[in-house]
């Protein structure tokens, strides 16, 4: 039955981006790729990678296709005709085909346990995870605790994307009455949005704050909440999302999620600890482990939610004043 279910989505995946190749409707193409992301989810769940498929649900098919939406607005539903050069693309669609076959040649077989993944630390987390972290979900205390300085380095890398987003994009005439966004003619998607954006905010505070014992944590819950947001100004326009909470505000916790993750590790340089040593943070090892996790996973939801969130309303703006 197994085999069956994978055969079937890869046969849609497939399907569906033959879809996105042929079409030139570029609405329909971001759905497509909402779609192709939702298959992808679905497959990473048959694959036991729940975390994997929770990340791509949420981004995938959530946030990316939301701020594609708002890109389109700032250009046209419809591609140009003959933009590109086809035999310029089958021959890099080619040779990235060949190099992919040949970068196979040289993995280990599919289950091997004496392939790299498998002899290297991979062992010693899943045997001792729990022992050493004490955190349920194993994904979670690789991602906060034993390679936490990378996660560190990931965060800032979002919240650096979207400062270079804000330069770029930086507005330079006032800002002018939001419009272009409004669905104030759709009285049954804003009575539906009523409904669905307040459950959406406790699911991302539920996977925010129940990420050490399920799949989830910081990122997920950050795409979520200001994916809410996000439908939040579509419906209402972001003169209502201003009011709510102003755009300086985002700005300043966008920069505090990074302060409060770097922060957790400043504790353990100054006691004489290697950075991001959660034990020190109190006197039973494990209790730090889980304050120490707690806190910058906290960090990574403030900071990826704040982006998210600068970045549409950015591009919305842009809209705003090209409507104007």
């Amino acid at each position: 039955m197994e085999f069956l279910l994978d055969i079937v989505l890869l046969s849609l995946l497939v399907l569906t981006a033959l879809a996105l190749v042929r079409t030139r409707d570029l609405f329909a193409s971001a759905m497509l790729t909402g779609i192709y992301s939702l298959l992808s989810a679905a497959f990473f769940v048959l694959m036991d990678a729940v975390d994997v498929a929770f990340t791509e649900a949420s981004v995938g098919a959530g946030i990316s296709t939301l701020l594609m939406l708002a890109a389109l607005t700032l250009t046209g539903r419809f591609e140009k005709p003959h933009t590109h050069q086809v035999r310029r693309t089958v021959g890099v669609i080619a040779l990235t085909t060949f190099l992919m076959f040949y970068g196979l040649m040289d993995m280990p077989r599919f289950g091997d346990p004496l392939a790299p993944a498998q002899v290297h630390v991979a062992s010693h987390y899943v045997e001792d995870g729990f022992s050493e972290v004490g955190v349920p979900n194993l994904v979670t205390s690789v991602l906060a605790s034993y390679r936490g300085f990378d996660t560190f380095g990931e965060t800032v890398v979002i919240f650096t994307a979207g400062i270079g987003v804000l330069a770029l994009l930086k507005r330079r005439r006032a800002r002018a009455p939001s419009r272009a966004l409004d669905m104030h003619d759709h009285p049954i998607l804003r009575v539906i949005g009523s409904l669905l954006i307040p459950p959406i905010m406790l699911f991302a505070l539920y996977v925010q704050f129940h990420g050490d014992f399920g799949p989830g944590g910081g990122f997920q819950a950050g795409v979520i909440f200001a994916a809410a947001l996000i439908l939040y100004a579509m419906l209402f326009g972001l003169d209502a999302v201003r009011a709510v909470i102003p755009e300086w505000v985002i700005r300043v916790l966008a920069a505090c999620g990074v302060l409060l993750y770097g922060c957790v590790g400043l504790v353990a340089l100054l006691q004489g600890k290697p950075f991001l040593d959660y034990r020190v943070l109190a006197e039973d090892r494990l209790a730090g482990q889980h304050l120490g996790i707690w806190l910058v996973e906290l960090g990574v939801g403030i900071t990826v939610a704040a982006v998210m969130l600068l970045l549409f309303i950015t591009f919305s703006a842009r809209v705003d004043r090209g409507a104007s």
